[in-house]
């Protein structure tokens, strides 16, 4: 089983798709890896070599931010927005859709399950 950046890449798919199972590869960066090395980009995982697994583990040291470093830095990222007091880190810090996006129907995701709201009690007017 390779293991590249922390991450067990799965014995039975394509390198050029197990690569994408570590948070910072996407399928562009594993394609630009695998060219560079000159991998077949159809290779199951589990046939790689050692040589060919410790190749892609220094690139991906050397060359990209995945992981926990890349995690770190987006969290980051968000907290300098919040703390700046920018509007971006503000819709952060209320758990609200950031990109303009409309707020008055749908975005439930992002703000939670419905919160019941309390009906008040129509009063009979006086006379």
């Amino acid at each position: 089983m390779a293991r590249i950046a922390g991450v067990d890449l799965p014995k039975n798919k394509r390198v050029e798709i197990g690569l994408t199972y570590i948070y910072g590869i996407g399928l562009s960066a594993s394609k630009k890896i695998l060219e560079s090395l000159k991998i077949n980009l159809d290779t199951k995982v589990e046939s790689l070599s050692e040589s060919e697994v410790r190749d892609i583990r220094k690139i991906i040291d050397n060359e990209y931010k995945v992981e926990g470093e890349l995690r770190t830095q987006l969290s980051m990222n968000i907290k300098r927005l919040m703390d700046l007091g920018l509007y971006r880190g503000l819709r952060h810090r209320r758990s609200l859709p950031v990109r303009g996006q409309r707020t008055s129907t749908n975005a439930r995701t992002r703000k939670g399950p419905r919160r019941a709201a309390i009906k008040k009690k129509a009063v009979a007017g006086k006379k």
